[in-house]
């Protein structure tokens, strides 16, 4: 990911994946990448 956006770190990411929904085996559609979509909620927060 581009460094300079992101706020969650790779060991952050590692950690909350378990907590996302989509992930594969999961009911319904599996997410493309909940870390970006995390990073796209919590980019605008001061």
């Amino acid at each position: 990911m581009n460094s300079d956006r992101t706020i969650l770190t790779d060991h952050m990411g590692a950690r909350i994946a378990p907590l996302c929904p989509g992930k594969a085996g999961d009911p319904g559609g599996t997410a493309r990448d909940n870390r970006l979509f995390l990073e796209a909620i919590l980019w605008p927060l001061p």
